[in-house]
């Protein structure tokens, strides 16, 4: 397959898709809530020209254009739509936070068109109810000043304060309800967990949602954690890049003997 970046038209909007071709795996990179595609390139150069690397940045991030629709029902349709654009069968799936999420759901939903998932700091737990709500908006509302800042340096979104939390509140009740989902993935799933608090948590608190894994590893055999970093949420993949590279060499290397 030939390398090839530019925009891919996708319901009222646009995706910024880069694909770096070639003959090899080809690797599938979700992004966080907010990211886009860049906070890639070290886990990318760590493994080299052996994969075919695919990232692209999703609604109102990074280069794409904007939407009238943020929901997460739409990001696997982006998904869907950068696989049929590329041509790219059975691919592994990369995703960090909001990304790992979504590599979940859309593996369950298509569990004969995957290779497996490498999914980088995301756990099935979130901040529910109204209390949750109030909580997240209230976030992101102390926050709107700095988000056009963030979104020049890939962390935040194109959208309104409100629109951030929007997103926000609906991954955290997908992410608390997936549990089921995780328990009947068929395909293998490797964890890559970070260490600490990001931002918006209170102390400890994401330490003990990571803890919920341990019952999803005990209940479906094909789900492993491959590493425990040192790094927080935001910094994983700055930080300890090679923890998710080795991962990926790892989950390949099954899916080429198993």
């Amino acid at each position: 397959m030939t390398a090839w970046t530019g925009m891919l038209p996708v319901d009222d909007t646009e995706l910024y898709v880069r694909d770096t071709g070639g003959s090899g795996r080809p690797v599938v990179y979700l992004n966080g809530a907010y990211a886009d595609q860049s906070h890639w390139k070290r886990v990318i150069a760590g493994l080299g020209d052996d994969y075919r690397h695919i990232t692209f940045d999703e609604r109102a991030r990074g280069k794409s254009g904007r939407s009238a629709d943020y929901s997460f029902d739409a990001c696997l349709r982006d998904l869907d739509t950068v696989l049929e654009a590329r041509g790219v069968d059975r691919p592994l799936l990369v995703g960090w936070s909001y990304g790992g999420v979504l590599g979940w759901h859309w593996a369950d939903r298509n569990p004969d068109r995957v290779a497996g998932l490498v999914t980088v700091d995301a756990f099935p737990v979130g901040l529910t109810g109204e209390a949750g709500r109030q909580r997240i908006r209230k976030t992101f509302r102390r926050y709107r000043l700095i988000l056009p800042i963030a979104a020049r340096f890939g962390m935040g979104a194109r959208m309104s304060a409100d629109q951030h939390a929007d997103v926000n509140i609906e991954l955290n009740q997908i992410a608390a309800d997936s549990v089921p989902v995780l328990n009947r993935l068929t395909c293998q799933v490797r964890f890559v967990l970070a260490t600490g608090d990001s931002l918006g948590s209170e102390a400890g608190e994401m330490e003990e949602g990571r803890k919920v894994l341990d019952e999803v590893v005990a209940a479906n055999p094909n789900v492993k954690v491959s590493a425990k970093v040192a790094s927080n949420h935001s910094k994983i993949l700055r930080n300890d890049s090679p923890a998710v590279a080795e991962a990926v060499r790892s989950l390949a290397a099954s899916r080429a003997t198993g």
